[in-house]
């Protein structure tokens, strides 16, 4: 019974000593480690350029003109491409991408009717109902937590 024992124990240690060689991480004293740790953060910490983006200038940041999806909520443009799945062409919410989104999340509605055009002046919200506000205010603390501001939206 005791050898039973020692044996699984061994089996278990090997199969440890195994995984760490097979699936460990590149050490940081190998240099080709530190080369691809670099490459990997150049991609994911690609600078954005922040900007002053018009209706129109935003709209081609819709998924189809460009790899780059962004959408204003409050004037604030957020780059939501790492969701493309919700926001590009075909996701639940595309009608949002190279538009301001405001109006369509204070009333949750993703028809094109609550959605201004690029050739419209930028919606003042003025209308909104306080819960409407409310609501567009929880979207916004959302967008703020999940995707980079890269710019603000202005008039023409």
């Amino acid at each position: 019974m005791e050898n039973y024992i020692i044996a699984i124990l061994v089996i278990v240690l090997v199969g440890l000593f195994i995984k760490n060689i097979l699936f460990a991480p590149l050490s940081t004293h190998d240099p080709l480690s530190n080369v691809q740790q670099t490459a990997n953060a150049a991609k994911e910490d690609e600078p954005i350029v922040e900007g002053r983006f018009t209706p129109k200038s935003l709209y081609k940041f819709n998924g189809f003109d460009t790899e780059n999806i962004y959408i204003a909520v409050k004037r604030n443009v957020y780059d939501v491409s790492k969701a493309r799945q919700f926001y590009g062409p075909s996701g639940p919410y595309s009608n949002f991408a190279g538009h301001d989104a405001s109006r369509g999340l204070a009333k949750n509605s993703f028809e094109m009717d609550v959605i201004r055009s690029y050739g419209e002046p930028i919606d003042d919200l003025a209308d909104l109902t306080p819960e409407e506000l409310e609501s567009l205010n929880g979207w916004e603390s959302t967008f703020k937590s999940k995707y980079p501001v890269v710019g603000v939206l202005v008039d023409e």
